[in-house]
């Protein structure tokens, strides 16, 4: 008779940036509420809103509670489901509000995605079969593009344009200094020689 090895509940498999991996708080779900798993309450709170990327109680709160729903299987919330959901948003470290947002639906999509792709595999029904590829095919597309919208919104302010060489037409004027383009706006930072003629004005 061969029995499974034990695990831990969570395990550390990879260092991040700052050392050591930190694993998140747990969540333990009841009837009625939600209960983060942590020795101090208060460290687990901000652990876990570390981990979402959320700026506040409410916040943190709010998604938990999204993605609890999201979590469902057969009805039922379930916790595995969601320890691997805050985990994913956890790894994609969201570094603001809509970030959160938007991370919490990417892992929503792509929970929803692998039970189609279950679906699809676990049915011989030519309908269901239809069916369920159909709704894989739109999860798949919608989280390429929530990928793709992820990466537009992180590099939205990096995006510049530094101009070296200029010239100049007669009675034309110039300014002096380094000129940045962002994205619909370009900002002039007045050089030396600049400030000397307008201080002259």
């Amino acid at each position: 008779m061969t029995t499974a090895p034990n695990r831990p509940t969570t395990s550390s498999l990879a260092a991040n940036d700052r050392g050591s991996f930190i694993a998140s708080p747990r969540i333990r779900l009841y009837k009625r509420r939600i209960a983060i798993k942590h020795p101090d309450p208060q460290a687990g709170e901000r652990l876990l809103a570390d981990a979402l990327g959320a700026v506040d109680r409410d916040a943190l709160h709010g998604i938990l509670k999204q993605l609890v729903k999201a979590s469902a299987i057969g009805h039922k919330p379930d916790e595995a489901n969601l320890a691997f959901m805050v985990s994913m948003i956890r790894s994609i470290a969201p570094k603001d509000s809509i970030e959160t947002m938007l991370v919490s639906q990417m892992v929503s999509v792509h929970v929803a995605a692998m039970r189609c792709a279950c679906r699809l595999a676990c049915t011989d029904d030519l309908a269901q079969h239809e069916s369920a590829a159909r709704a894989l095919t739109r999860l798949s597309r919608t989280f390429a593009a929530q990928v793709e919208a992820l990466s537009r919104h992180r590099n939205s302010n990096e995006r510049a344009i530094t101009v070296q060489n200029l010239s100049v037409q007669d009675g034309g004027r110039a300014i002096v200094g380094n000129v940045t383009q962002h994205t619909g706006l370009i900002v002039a930072e007045a050089g030396p020689s600049e400030a000397r003629q307008g201080a002259s004005l």
